[in-house]
C-alpha cells in the first residue's frame, strides 16, 4: 500500500499527508485567510521561525479590562505570549493595525506588551484578542503573571544532566590513563559520552541553531553564528575522534559548554525580565483593598471602587490606596516611592498623601481626590512603561553587532588556519572553538539597553517621567537650564506678602464673591491671619477703577496700584496698599542651587516687568533673568542659547511653552501644567518638584558613563579573550564560563544603579 506523501502546512510546518498546501487544521487556514485579507502574505516569505500553531483566545472577559480614553477612542494594553522573533511582532502590529476600528497598535518584542488605541464602537477588544489568537500568540491581561521560558529551562537542564553524567565518565577515562584502561573500556566510555551529546547538541542547542539560521536567512550576521559553529564543530571533532580513534573527543568540554552557555541565556533573560519589571512594576503596590468610612461605620471596599470624595482610614503598617489629603495629623509616612527618601515624614491635616506611600506610625483618615489610572503612581507607571517599550533608534552597538561576528569568523578561521599550518590540526580545531565561544557580542547589545531601563526607573522613583532613554542621554549634556518663571519656578498665584489687617479685612469684604486670582490671595491671607469677614454692601466693579463698595459707613475703592500692588482707599482720601507677589516653590533655591552644582547655568524666563523679574531671580538664585518675554520670543531666546554651543533644558507648564519645549535639546513639563505642554515634552515632573531637575541630570551623567564604561570592558574583554584563545591559553570549556561573565558585568552594572544614584545624594 502507498504512503500519502507529507508536506509541511503552509502555516505552522507540521507536517500533513495530502497534496502539497495543505493545512494540518482549521486555525491555520484561518490564520492564512487573515493574513491574506490584511494583504500580509508576504509575510512567509520573510519570517525567521514557522508560525505557531492557531489557537482561540483564553475565556477571559475581555470588554471588562480597564481602557484609557483618548482622542481617538481608547487606550488597552495585553501581555502577548509566544513571540518569538522579530517577525512575530511585525506580522501582530501589522494584522491589528489592519483592523477596521483600530487607530494604532504597538507590540513591544522585549516585554511582550501590546499597546492598541481602538474605537470600542467599531471593534470589540475580544475580537482584537481572537485576532492575535488565531495567529498563534497568547493574548493575555497586562499584569498577569509572566512564567519564564519553559523551553529553555526544560533544553538547560536536560543539557545540564548530559553534562555531568559525561564529566563523570570523564573521569573514569582521566583515572584510566594513570592506572591503565582496557581500550575496550575507553571505547565503551566514548561512546557512551557520544550518546549523552547527541541530544544535548542536536536538540539543546537548537535555540543557537534558530538564531544563527535566521540571520542568515536575513542576509545578518546573527550573534549566535560563531557559537552555533563552535558547538557544530566539536561535536563534527568528537565524531571522527571516537569512530576513528584519532585523539580525544571532548563531549566533556562540548557538553558543559551547550549546559553553560543555555544557562547564561537563561540568567541573562531573566536579568532582562527583572530589570523591566523593576522599571514598570509601580503600581503593584498600591494595595488591593481599602478601608472605607461610611457614616460611623468601617467597610473594606476594592481600592478601584474608591471615588473622589471617598474617606478611607489608613493604619499603621497598610499601603495608601489613592491620591488623597489627609484630614487627621500625627501620622509618620514612608514617601520613598516618589522621593527616594526612606526615612518617615509627619504628616500634618491638609498634607497630600499618594496611593503607595506607607503609614510608619500611627494612623490617618484620608479624602480621596485621584483614584484609578489617575494616580500619581498609575501615570508613573503608564509613563514608564511607555517608555521602556518604545523602540529606539539603532545604537551603535547594535550597528557593531554584525561587524564583530563577521571579524569573529575571520579570527576563526585565521585561527584555524594558522596553528594548523604549524602546529597541528588537533590544537588548531581547540584553539578556533575557543575563538568561536569566548568572543561575545552580546554585552555590546545588552550594554545600552539595560541601564537606560535602569535609569528610566531611577528618575520616575524621584518623580520624573521620561518618554525615552535617548531623552535621559541628552539630560546628561545638558549645561544651560531655562525655566518659565510663573507656575513653573513660583507657585502661579499671587500672595500677600505685605498688608495691614484692617485693609485685608475690608478687601476680603469686597473681593469675597470674587474668584479672580487677586481675590483668592486677598481671602487666603484673610483667613490664615483669623480676621473675620464682614458683608459690603452696593459692590460693584467699575471699569478702570476696580472694585467699589459700602462698610462701616464709609464707601472703599480697591484698584489696582504700581509695582505688583493693590491699594485699598476710602472716601476721605486715607489709603492702604496691599503689595501681592507670586512666590517662589519652597524647593525651587534648592534645586536651582543644585542644578549649579552639577555644572548648569539657570536662567528664568517670564512676561514680568523687570523690576519683579528681578526680584524673583535673586529669592532663587538664577544665574540670568530675562524679563518681558512674548510667548512666541521664548523659542526664539532658546534657539539663541543653542547657537552660543549649550545644550538647553527647559522646565515650563504653560499653553504657550509648546513651542519652546520642542525647540530644546530637552523639555519637561509639569504634571500639573497644560496637556498641551505634556503632550510635546520629552517627560513630565510629578507634584511640580523641581528638586527632580538635578537628579534627573545626574542620573543621565550616570547612566552616560556606565554605558560608555561597560562598552569599554565588552571591548577589553574581546580583545584580551580572543586575543589569550587564538594563542592557545583558553580552552573551550574556560571559554564558555567567560563569555556569560562578560554578559553579567552588564546586567550587574544595571542593577547597582539605584545604589549609586542613592550614593550620589
Amino acid at each position: 500500500m502507498n504512503a500519502t506523501p507529507a508536506h509541511p502546512c503552509p502555516h505552522c510546518g507540521t507536517l500533513v499527508e495530502g497534496p502539497e498546501g495543505t493545512f494540518c487544521c482549521h486555525g491555520c487556514a484561518t490564520a492564512a485567510q487573515l493574513l491574506s485579507e490584511t494583504g500580509l502574505s508576504s509575510w512567509y516569505d520573510t519570517r525567521q521561525q514557522q508560525a505557531p500553531r492557531s489557537q482561540r483566545a483564553a475565556a477571559i472577559a475581555w470588554d471588562t479590562l480597564p481602557t484609557r480614553p483618548t482622542e481617538d477612542g481608547v487606550e488597552c494594553t495585553l501581555q502577548v505570549g509566544g513571540l518569538r522573533c522579530a517577525s512575530c511582532v511585525w506580522v501582530t502590529e501589522q494584522v491589528l493595525q489592519r483592523t477596521p476600528g483600530v487607530k494604532e497598535a504597538y507590540v513591544s518584542y522585549a516585554t511582550g506588551r501590546t499597546r492598541l488605541t481602538f474605537d470600542p464602537e467599531v471593534v470589540a477588544l475580544a475580537d482584537l484578542a481572537d485576532r492575535i489568537a488565531t495567529l498563534g500568540y497568547t493574548p493575555q491581561p497586562a499584569g498577569a503573571d509572566q512564567v519564564a521560558d519553559r523551553d529553555l529551562m526544560i533544553r538547560t537542564g536536560v543539557a545540564t544532566f548530559c553534562a555531568m553524567n559525561v564529566m563523570g565518565l570523564s573521569v573514569g577515562l582521566y583515572a584510566g590513563w594513570l592506572d591503565g584502561m582496557s581500550e575496550t573500556f575507553v571505547r565503551l566510555f566514548q561512546q557512551l559520552s557520544l550518546w549523552l551529546a547527541t541530544p544535548a547538541v542536536l536538540w539543546c542547542a537548537v535555540p543557537f541553531y534558530k538564531g544563527a539560521w535566521g540571520g542568515l536567512k536575513n542576509r545578518t550576521l546573527h550573534m549566535d553564528l560563531p557559537i552555533s559553529l563552535a558547538i557544530l564543530v566539536m561535536f563534527a571533532h568528537g565524531l571522527v575522534a571516537t569512530f576513528l580513534h584519532l585523539g580525544e573527543p571532548w563531549f566533556d568540554s562540548l557538553t558543559m559548554l551547550v549546559a553553560l552557555l543555555l544557562a547564561g541565556r537563561m540568567l541573562e533573560a531573566r536579568g532582562r525580565r527583572r530589570t523591566a519589571e523593576a522599571a514598570a512594576s509601580l503600581a503593584a503596590v498600591v494595595p488591593a483593598t481599602a478601608r472605607k468610612v461610611v457614616g460611623d461605620a468601617i467597610e473594606q471596599v476594592p481600592s478601584d471602587q474608591l471615588a473622589e470624595g471617598d474617606v478611607v482610614l489608613v493604619a499603621m503598617g497598610e499601603e495608601v490606596p489613592a491620591d488623597g489629603v489627609a484630614l487627621t495629623g500625627g501620622a509618620r509616612a514612608r514617601m520613598s516611592l516618589l522621593t527616594g527618601e526612606s526615612r518617615p515624614v509627619t504628616i500634618a491635616a491638609g498634607d497630600e498623601l499618594v496611593a503607595g506611600a506607607v503609614i510608619d506610625e500611627g494612623h490617618v483618615e484620608l479624602r480621596v481626590t485621584r483614584t484609578g489610572s489617575d494616580t500619581v503612581v498609575q501615570k508613573m507607571a503608564q509613563q514608564l512603561e511607555k517608555a521602556c517599550d518604545q523602540r529606539e533608534e539603532v545604537s551603535a552597538a547594535d550597528r557593531l553587532a554584525p561587524v564583530f561576528t563577521a571579524g569573529t569568523l575571520g579570527l576563526a578561521a585565521l585561527t584555524l588556519a594558522g596553528t594548523w599550518a604549524f602546529v597541528d590540526a588537533s590544537e588548531a580545531i581547540r584553539r578556533t572553538i575557543a575563538v568561536l565561544v569566548v568572543a561575545c557580542p552580546c554585552a555590546l547589545a545588552l550594554s545600552a539597553p539595560m541601564v537606560r531601563a535602569a535609569g528610566l526607573g531611577a528618575a520616575a522613583r524621584r518623580g520624573l517621567l521620561l518618554r525615552s532613554g535617548s531623552a535621559l542621554l541628552s539630560l546628561a549634556e545638558v549645561d544651560q537650564v531655562v525655566i518659565d518663571k510663573t507656575g513653573t519656578a513660583t507657585e502661579g498665584e499671587p500672595r500677600v506678602v505685605r498688608a495691614d489687617d484692617e485693609a485685608l479685612r475690608v478687601a476680603a469684604a469686597l473681593e469675597r464673591t470674587s474668584a479672580h486670582p487677586i481675590a483668592r490671595a486677598i481671602l487666603s491671607a484673610t483667613a490664615e491671619r483669623g480676621i473675620p469677614i464682614p458683608t459690603a454692601q452696593q459692590v460693584r466693579e467699575i471699569p478702570g477703577e476696580g472694585l467699589r463698595g459700602r462698610l462701616d459707613g464709609h464707601d472703599w475703592t480697591l484698584g489696582a496700584g504700581d509695582g505688583g500692588q493693590v491699594v485699598l482707599r476710602r472716601d476721605d482720601g486715607a489709603w492702604w496698599p496691599i503689595e501681592l507677589q507670586d512666590i517662589p516653590r519652597s524647593d525651587t533655591p534648592v534645586a536651582i542651587a543644585r542644578l549649579k552644582d552639577e555644572g548648569a547655568a539657570v536662567e528664568l524666563l517670564t512676561g514680568d516687568h523687570v523690576d519683579v523679574a528681578r526680584a524673583i531671580g535673586d529669592q532663587v538664585g538664577a544665574d540670568r533673568v530675562t524679563a518681558q518675554v512674548s510667548p512666541s520670543d521664548k523659542q526664539q531666546i532658546l534657539a539663541a542659547r543653542q547657537a552660543e554651543g549649550h545644550h538647553v533644558l527647559f522646565v515650563g507648564d504653560g499653553l504657550n511653552d509648546g513651542p519652546a519645549l520642542a525647540q530644546a535639546d530637552v523639555g519637561l513639563a509639569l504634571s500639573s501644567g497644560a496637556v498641551s505642554s505634556v503632550l510635546v515634552s520629552d517627560g513630565v515632573i510629578l507634584g511640580g518638584h523641581l528638586s527632580a531637575l538635578p537628579t534627573a541630570l545626574r542620573i543621565g551623567r550616570l547612566v552616560r558613563r556606565r554605558e560608555r564604561l561597560n562598552l569599554w570592558r565588552s571591548g577589553a574583554y574581546n580583545v584580551l579573550a580572543v586575543g589569550a584563545a587564538m594563542a592557545g591559553l583558553v580552552n573551550p570549556l574556560v571559554a564558555a564560563i567567560l563569555m556569560p561573565l562578560s554578559s553579567g558585568l552588564v546586567i550587574g552594572s544595571a542593577a547597582s544603579l539605584e545604589r549609586a544614584v542613592r550614593k550620589a545624594g
